[in-house]
């Protein structure tokens, strides 16, 4: 005979029970916490022109709903492997910009999981070191970086000149183009600097010949 809490029994209710709260609440509690850690560190090597306060934010985010994703398919096969059949349409459109970015979004990814699964001292002690990590080697300030120098010169003795003062100040050259017109030659140069650009630049400057330098901070590729 069927009874009143037959009518109402329903597996999906009877599910509750396998949750335990303080165990969810602990493990978003950490991945907020892990989250606002990434955020930080992202915003304290940043190096683009354009900060993006959104991106911060989605990375916490992104922390929490990979926390809960796990927290859920830990509890249930058939409910793990749905998930992964559900994420495998998903697809990404947004062009990651910068590539630091990806390594800011596998680890808040990454973190994530590490959490859900319950391995908490695990997740917070490879945040921390990934952090410590981060935050050293990118804001590393190095004397490396790379100029595009263009000149414009009046006549090959200016541009043998030019070539000389190069060699005895700067670590590298290498030629990316040459213009010669009626008006004189212009060089187009990548060079890495052995002291400060604007010194270079003035004894490129006050040269004998040469009419103007233009030093441009140059993101490429490195030279070999």
């Amino acid at each position: 005979m069927t009874t009143f809490n037959d009518i109402f029994k329903s597996s999906f209710l009877e599910k509750v029970s396998s949750f335990s709260i303080l165990d969810v609440i602990i493990a978003m509690a950490v991945a907020f916490a892990l989250g606002l850690f990434i955020y930080v560190v992202y915003k304290k090597t940043f190096r683009g022109v354009m900060y993006s306060s959104s991106f911060g934010v989605a990375l916490m985010a992104m922390t929490l709903i990979t926390t809960l994703i796990i927290l859920a398919v830990t509890s249930n096969v058939i409910l793990s492997l749905g998930m992964v059949g559900a994420l495998s349409i998903v697809r990404f459109r947004t062009a990651v910009k910068e590539p630091l970015d990806i390594a800011f979004l596998f680890w808040a990814i990454s973190a994530g999981i590490v959490t859900g699964a319950g391995l908490i001292p695990l997740a917070v002690v490879g945040s921390i070191l990934i952090g410590i990590v981060l935050l050293v080697f990118v804001n590393k300030k190095t004397s490396d970086t790379p100029y595009i120098a263009v000149i414009s010169c009046t006549d090959e003795n200016a541009e043998k000149q030019v070539w000389e003062i190069l060699k005895d100040n700067t670590a590298k050259q290498l030629l990316k183009s040459k213009t010669v017109t009626s008006e004189g030659t212009e060089l187009t140069v990548e060079i890495k600097l052995k002291e400060s650009s604007a010194k270079v630049c003035n004894l490129l400057s006050d040269a004998e010949g040469v009419k103007k330098c233009v030093l441009v901070s140059y993101n490429g590729e490195y030279m070999s």
